[in-house]
């Protein structure tokens, strides 16, 4: 690449290539003309200098330069202006260029292959049919000899709102799920004082994350580390040690007093918030070696524990427990599990508040079981397995846990449309937090159409043709294509329907 000014030539930059594509097939839809030079910051300092110099109006004091620096998402705005993208693969090309893990990686390309654009517009095309049809029953129904009564008219296009309404609760579904593997899903080890929830983070992470000293209450603010677990993005949170309180201060919960410090106190609280706010709960119970070896070996199961787990969302949250310091007791040892049933039947007899702000996650089984309990030993010295297959400390055996819990809270469910194959339904996965709120808001309209016309004979039409009217805007917004009131497009519906019969004079 080389400059010419004047009798001058300056070469730039040697062995550069120059490109040039023209419109419309291009990234904006516009002329684009692109330099492929070599990355000096020299260099690329005399190429735009140059370009800048190409601009007739360069040294103009009165007319504004031709050729200027993009704003921020300039190129962006153009192609989405130019109908190059529509704004949900803007979204998720920003999921792309952030993506951190393999599932983060698979969902940002998901959307940006349009599909589930064409799902919103197949669903707003059915919303504007429907619509159709009830304008053209109130201005028509009672000038012209239409072979459906006005009743038969509306209960048809009331199924199909209840199918479509069907679809949405699966979208909303999935799209929360989506946020859990675009944000990252958030565990959270749960225990008392010295359980050893420290060194089960460090060996997690694979290097000294956090604080560990055989003294308890060590962890007083909460650490939060993100990890990659089977290509899932993960934010561990190491937490306070949750213990009951025996005297000094006086918490909320618990009317008596407690020897803990302010501190300590605080952190207690903190992990309370920590935890009933996380996806997956990792309980880390510690075990403790008899006195004589002929006993068998305990596991210590502090009340807090279980005053904290009957807090939590039992239809979203997922439980995963822990026997920690098996290397105190050896693989071979005999551990008495009654106090974990003890614990679990407890948790699943308790009466679990619902949560009416949380979306439940359909796929959780909400059972609890010991097949989710994993001995674990911090120090490495359990070894499960033999040869290559070889688990030091039962560590990766605890992951794939984790990594299977992870594959089933995000497992996304069908939404039963003409595209039956599994790729349809991780697609709605791609869906955002943007995409969800508009959904419900969709839902919304939906639900009240139908309340509109439970009246039977006395439903107000024009009120439920709104409703319709009001859905489909939704679903609109969500790609930022046209507008779900054209006038031209519902009367496209009603002629279709209606064209053979004459206009009313």
């Amino acid at each position: 690449m080389s400059w010419k000014g004047g009798a001058e030539t300056s070469i730039l930059d040697p062995g550069s290539l120059v490109f040039y594509f023209p419109a419309p097939n291009t990234v904006t839809g516009e002329d684009v003309l692109e330099f492929h030079i070599h990355g000096g910051p020299a260099i690329v300092k005399a190429v735009l200098a140059a370009i800048a110099k190409v601009d007739p109006f360069f040294q103009s004091k009165t007319e504004p330069p031709k050729i200027r620096y993009a704003e921020p998402g300039e190129f962006t705005r153009r192609a989405f202006y130019n109908n190059r993208l529509d704004l949900t693969q803007i979204e998720a090309l920003g999921d792309s260029l952030s993506a951190e893990t393999e599932q983060q990686r698979r969902l940002a390309v998901s959307g940006t292959i349009k599909k589930l654009t064409e799902r919103y517009e197949t669903w707003r095309s059915e919303l504007l049919y429907a619509r159709g049809e009830l304008e053209a029953l109130i201005d028509f129904s009672e000038d012209q000899n239409i072979e459906e009564s006005p009743r038969q008219l509306i209960a048809s296009v009331e199924k199909q709102v209840k199918s479509l309404n069907s679809k949405i609760t699966s979208s909303i579904k999935n799209a929360f799920k989506g946020e859990l593997l675009r944000n990252g899903i958030r565990v959270a080890l749960l225990g008392a004082p010295n359980a050893g929830k420290s060194s089960l983070l460090n060996r997690i992470v694979g290097r000294e994350a956090a604080i560990v000293s055989d003294e308890a209450g060590t962890t007083r603010d909460v650490i939060e580390i993100s990890v990659d677990i089977g290509g899932f993005l993960c934010k561990f949170g190491d937490l306070a040690g949750l213990r009951n309180s025996t005297s000094g201060i006086t918490d909320e919960h618990n009317e008596s007093a407690c020897n803990i410090g302010v501190v300590e106190f605080e952190g207690i609280r903190r992990a309370r918030k920590w935890i009933l706010d996380a996806d997956v709960i990792i309980v880390v119970l510690p075990i403790q070696p008899p006195i004589d070896k002929s006993q068998v070996c305990k596991v210590s199961v502090d009340p807090e524990i279980f005053r904290t787990l009957v807090q939590r969302d039992a239809g979203r949250q997922e439980l995963l427990f822990v026997a920690n310091k098996m290397d105190l007791v050896g693989p071979e040892a005999n551990i008495d599990l009654s106090e974990i049933s003890k614990l679990l039947h407890n948790i699943q007899d308790h009466d679990f508040p619902g949560s009416s702000t949380s979306q439940p996650l359909s796929n959780s089984s909400n059972k609890i079981q010991l097949e989710d309990l994993f001995h674990v030993s911090c120090k490495g010295d359990l070894t499960v397995g033999h040869g290559e297959s070889v688990d030091s400390g039962g560590i990766q055996e605890l992951l794939g846990g984790l990594s299977k819990t992870f594959t089933t809270m995000t497992k996304p469910e069908g939404l039963q449309d003409n595209q039956p194959h599994q790729v349809s339904r991780e697609e709605s996965l791609g869906a955002s937090e943007r995409h969800r709120q508009l959904l419900i808001r969709c839902q919304g309209y939906l639900n009240a159409f139908c309340n509109h016309v439970s009246f039977g004979q006395d439903t107000d039409v024009v009120l439920a043709a709104e409703s319709l009217r009001e859905a489909a805007d939704c679903l609109a917004k969500i790609s930022g294509k046209g507008e779900a009131g054209d006038v031209e497009e519902v009367l496209g519906v009603v002629f279709e329907k209606w064209g053979p019969l004459a206009l009313p004079s």
